[in-house]
Parts: C-alpha cells; structure tokens; sequence
C-alpha cells in the first residue's frame, strides 16, 4: 500500500514537469483565464469520482481554514506562475518559481521539533547564487525588462512551500477535497478574468491542446496524485524526488525547442537543485534501529 501510494506521488512530480511546456505552448491567454479554464478542466476528475459515489459528497464539508489554506494555495500560485510565464524567458522563470522545495526544506527545518543545520543555511545560498545567474543578464545586474516576471516567479515559490507547510495539519483530510479546490479557484479566477483582463482564446488547435493537457495533467491529476501520495506513501522519498522537477522541467524545455541550452541555464540548474538536495540531505539518510541481542 505505501509503495504503491508512493508510486501515485512520483506520477505528480513528473507531470509538474511539463507545466512550463504546455504554458509556453498554450498561446497567449491572460493568466485569471488560463488559471479559470485549467481548473475547471481539472476539477473533472475528482467530479467524475463524486458523481460514481455520491456519498463522497460528505468529505466535502471541511473548516473554513482548510478552504482558506487549499483556495490561496492553488489560485495563487497558479496565477503567479502563469503571470512570470508570459512575463519572463519560460526556463529562467521556471527555475525560479522552482525554488519551493528549498523553501519547505528550509521552512521545514524552522517548525517545533527542528533544527536548522550548516547544511541548510548552505543549501539555500546555493540556491541564491543559482537565482542570481538565471535572472542576471550581464552578471550580477538585474534585467529591469523581466522584472514583473522574476519578481511574480519569485512570489510563486514562496506561496507554494507556505501552501505546502500550512497543509501539513490536514493530513487527516480526503483528497476529494481537492476537487473542491480547483471548482473554487476556477470560479475565483473567472471573476477576475472578467474585471481585469481582455478574452483571449488559443489561436490554433495546438494551443488548444496544451490547454487541454495543462488542465487534466499539472493542474489537474497531479493535485490528486499529489495529496494521496503525501497521505499514504513515504513522504521523506516524495520530498527528495520533487527536486527533479526543476531539471526536468528545463529539459523537456530544451528538448521541444523552447529554450536554447547554454551553460548559464545549465550551472544555474545545477545550483539550484544541488541546493536543494544539500538542504534537504536529512531526507536520504536512513536511521538503522539497534536491535539489542537477546539472552537466553
């Protein structure tokens, strides 16, 4: 049960990788639409799941600050990943808002029970000097023209890792409620859409399928494979493995030709998830129990 529920967690790392891809792909929607139609596009299978068993319907009904938690989470962290997309090179971008693992770790190692370690402290640096080289254009200066996007990045990785530790205490809440989640963020984000921004639908059948797959797979499945996998399987293993996604994520880039390999992109990647691995190396070890011999 826990292998395979850790299995079902893997799944969301991978398809978070292809965030990046599919928004770079999709056209030029105004975020609070693009954030309105992905969710409603992934609430479908958490619907399908209620509609077979309506008695699921129950596990609905949460406190308020459970709501209040899962809604900012998701509404903001989309919308300023989808803001730093359109507003800033999508590789350098992705690697930014990609520091949230760093941050839980770090944050992580600040709640009752922890210690923060040299190892911390040197993981997040590591991961400063990474965000430094990808949104310097002439070494250390920062290039003005890509400020709203590295700066909406940058908010990103924050809200997501506080989204992250916050949720820590509902660990006894159905996942169906993540349905719930991506209903009330596509419905926020269609109001807003409506106030702030101009219509903008995708231009050709290939945007409409990256559309289609941003909705059922990085803003869809993978909340659901995500809090069942974190709820049931070794979430220790599922931490580590999250700080794949950025290098992945600047792969699959590179790989359909969105962003050119460079060394720059390369060494920043390299910072960023070595950081991170750094901070987080109490998650690799293993504690072996020392098993006392017994007389006879």
């Amino acid at each position: 049960m826990k292998l395979r529920a850790t299995l079902i967690g893997f799944t969301a790392i991978l398809m978070w990788s292809f965030l990046a891809l599919f928004t770079a792909a999709s056209g030029k929607m105004p975020p609070f639409q693009l954030s309105a139609v992905c969710f409603a596009i992934g609430s479908i299978p958490g619907l399908v799941v209620l509609t077979l068993n309506p008695t699921r319907l129950a596990l609905l009904k949460q406190p308020a600050k459970v709501w209040i938690t899962g809604i900012s989470g998701l509404f903001g962290y989309h919308f300023l990943y989808f803001t730093a997309l359109r507003n800033a090179p999508a590789v350098e971008a992705g690697l930014v808002a990609y520091l949230w693992p760093l941050l839980i770790v770090v944050g992580s190692s600040l709640l009752p029970g922890e210690r923060l370690r040299w190892y911390h402290v040197a993981g997040a640096l590591a991961g400063l000097c990474g965000t430094f080289l990808i949104v310097g254009r002439n070494g250390i200066d920062f290039d003005g023209a890509y400020a709203i996007g590295y700066g909406a990045a940058v908010l990103c990785a924050f809200t997501w890792s506080g989204y992250s530790l916050l949720t820590r205490r509902f660990d006894a809440v159905s996942t169906d409620v993540v349905t719930g989640f991506c209903l009330a963020t596509s419905i926020l984000s269609f109001f807003c859409h409506l106030g702030l921004e101009t219509t903008v639908w995708p231009a050709t059948s290939f945007e409409w399928v990256a559309v289609a797959g941003l909705g059922l797979f990085p803003v869809g499945a993978a909340f659901y494979a995500w809090d069942y996998g974190v709820k049931n399987g070794d979430i220790q293993i599922l931490g580590a493995a999250s700080y794949a996604a950025p290098l992945l994520s600047t792969l699959i880039l590179v790989l359909f030709g969105f962003a050119e390999p460079s060394w720059r992109i390369a060494l920043a990647c390299v910072l960023v998830t070595g950081g991170a691995v750094l901070a987080a190396q109490d998650m690799f070890r293993r504690k072996i129990p020392v098993q006392s011999a017994t007389a006879e």
